[in-house]
């Protein structure tokens, strides 16, 4: 049977029984040292794990912007008590963030997850306004040529969704079906694999991924969410490429479901499992689909996610035990079986013993939201109160 996961990418799942005061506990740590930390220092600096420099980042993704937001998100929901005030620092993270991408003389900087939209997005949460700077950014945005959840249009497009709904403005209603319509007309068909997909140029090369955070599922995930607001008819249109792509690329083994990071990858070869590159993703993307019709996939992707046992990298959410176990709370919500709330609570307990054994390892947390143990607090709360909502995809504003 052709493997579906590499094995020494992940380790054998902790026999921890399911301990919500436990869980609470580490969530109340963490943002207590979270919030300690920056009271001696100022901006959180980098974790010795993080790529790139060892200063403080910036991002929504994996800098302070993400940090911020996840402290509000967890005092919001009563799981912290904040001892500092954050509003003042976020406006001041553009320009260090836009110089740490080179972009300080570009033009506006939309990235979702790296750039202005998601600080201005938090500015907005923390204090009110920026709704134009917001709405500019996104319209910038949609002919990005990277057209993946990270850097490009849909990224913004998930924004636009955000700030309808938080909103209600009509002109970010227009803003997500003008770049859905957008995006729709950048459609590539492959003849080989009888399936649309976009291209990303991308870190100097163009690639075709399929995956959740630079590929094709993960612009399915607001046009999933956002599909009331697209014209009569358009979803049929949407849902009928989504589903056919997805299916058409999904690669099974013994009822186990994972699909390859790009469409040009051969088949059969051993993939990661995780959030970004792998069925997680995609069970997270589509898990809000409105009919049954790729319930075997999003059944069969989780059921792997399970068996490869948690990733050996951490409880990050981006590629870590995190980002997997929403997959769990996502079949949960979806299904009401209890076995994968079950999972998602083992997965949770698993770790809690990995964020412990980072902290040990480094003397330190690891301050990012995606990835991080910010990101990773989340997820408990979400295990405790039983609820699937990914950080900042699937919710941004309380």
């Amino acid at each position: 049977m052709t493997p579906l996961w590499q094995p020494g990418r992940h380790e054998p799942l902790q026999a921890t029984a399911w301990n919500e005061g436990r869980a609470r506990e580490a969530i109340e740590r963490i943002g207590r040292t979270t919030e300690d930390d920056f009271a001696r220092g100022g901006l959180w600096t980098a974790h010795p794990r993080s790529s790139g420099k060892q200063g403080p980042h910036y991002m929504l993704y994996a800098g302070a912007c993400g940090t911020i937001w996840a402290l509000h998100y967890l005092a919001a929901r009563g799981a912290v008590t904040l001892a500092n005030g954050y509003a003042p620092h976020v406006l001041p993270l553009l320009r260090p963030n836009r110089g740490d991408f080179g972009e300080s003389g570009a033009p506006p900087f939309g990235s979702y997850l790296m750039g202005d939209t998601s600080i201005l997005m938090l500015q907005h949460l923390l204090a009110g306004g920026c709704e134009d700077g917001i709405a500019g950014l996104i319209e910038a945005n949609m002919d990005h040529p990277t057209r993946e959840l990270m850097w490009g249009a849909p990224g913004t497009l998930l924004a636009a969704l955000l700030m309808h709904r938080h909103t209600g403005e009509a002109r970010f209603a227009d803003l997500f079906r003008r770049t859905a319509a957008h995006l729709w007309g950048q459609l590539a068909w492959s003849d080989e694999h009888q399936c649309h997909y976009w291209t990303q140029d991308m870190y100097g090369e163009r690639s075709d991924f399929l995956d959740a955070v630079h590929g094709f599922i993960g612009t399915a995930a607001p046009l999933v969410a956002g599909r009331d607001l697209l014209p009569p008819g358009r979803w049929a249109d949407w849902q009928a490429c989504i589903a056919n792509t997805t299916r058409r690329n999904a690669e099974h083994a013994g009822g186990l479901v994972n699909w390859r990071a790009r469409l040009s990858e051969p088949r059969g070869n051993a993939w990661r499992m995780q959030f970004c590159h792998g069925s997680p993703g995609f069970v997270v993307c589509l898990g809000d689909w409105p009919d049954d019709s790729l319930d075997d996939l999003l059944a069969g992707g989780a059921e792997a996610a399970w068996q490869a046992g948690p990733l050996a990298k951490g409880p990050q959410l981006c590629h870590g035990t995190a980002g997997n176990g929403y997959a769990f709370l996502k079949l949960w919500r979806r299904t009401g079986n209890p076995l994968w709330l079950e999972r998602a609570r083992a997965f949770a307990m698993h770790g809690i013993f990995q964020y412990e054994r980072e902290v040990q390892q480094h003397g330190r947390l690891w301050h990012s939201l995606w990835t991080g143990h910010l990101g990773f607090a989340v997820y408990l709360l979400d295990c405790v109160e039983a609820t699937d909502r990914f950080p900042t995809l699937d919710i941004f504003y309380t």
